[in-house]
């Protein structure tokens, strides 16, 4: 407790001399008049995740290029870890919410990929330093080449069957590679062969009030 009270005392100090809030849309920072009523929601939330006893790396974390993954970082085998959930912009997490959205929708989504049999010893993904990567999903190989560009975490993966366009970005106790919702469902349907299954309609439906939202997996090494 007395780490985040810490950790959560040093970013209310960031944000309260004018840095950004999470995933400041541009490099420049805003100079509108509406934000110190956003700071101070931002440190209201994170404040409040500390005393909630939540993970406060998912506060910082909720925007995909937040914290940034270097290609360094990037290599190595990473197994999953649970569903994994960020927003586009800051604007689309606000809209959305804020970080108890981005909760939410992790743990809406955790039951339904348990019913996939989704876990750590099945479902992985190995990055090498020569841009080819070796992957499982729920036991299914995929492999192919990838390309990941560390200033906007983009992640493109380029298999056999079909390429994928999505991100990977660094959370709380690993990192999160995440797409599109309906990209998911197609990694999911083409590679570990689910059809029809009403799982993955849950899926589709968890994010489809959500502008800007990209699911997929929490990883660790």
């Amino acid at each position: 407790m007395n780490k985040k009270l810490f950790l959560a005392a040093g970013i209310v100090g960031m944000l309260a001399t004018g840095c950004a809030g999470i995933g400041g849309g541009t490099k420049g920072g805003s100079s509108s008049s509406s934000t110190p009523s956003h700071t101070g929601n931002v440190l209201g939330e994170i404040l409040g995740a500390v005393t909630n006893g939540e993970a406060l790396g998912n506060v910082l974390n909720s925007v995909i290029g937040r914290d940034k993954l270097s290609q360094e970082e990037l290599c190595g085998t990473w197994r999953y870890d649970g569903p994994g959930c960020a927003f586009t912009s800051e604007s689309a997490l606000a809209k959305a919410g804020g970080e108890v959205a981005a909760t939410r929708i992790e743990e809406k989504l955790e039951p339904e990929y348990a019913k996939l049999g989704l876990n750590a010893n099945n479902t992985f993904i190995t990055f090498k330093q020569d841009g080819t990567f070796v992957s499982k999903i729920d036991g299914k190989r995929w492999s192919g080449n990838y390309t990941y560009d560390p200033q906007t975490s983009a992640l493109t993966l380029r298999g056999l069957l079909f390429s994928l366009n999505g991100f990977a970005t660094r959370n709380g106790f690993g990192i999160s590679v995440l797409f599109e919702s309906r990209k998911l469902l197609s990694l999911i349907q083409t590679i570990a062969a689910f059809s029809g299954n009403t799982t993955l309609n849950s899926i589709g439906e968890i994010s489809k009030n959500y502008d800007g939202v990209r699911l997929g997996f929490d990883m660790k090494k």
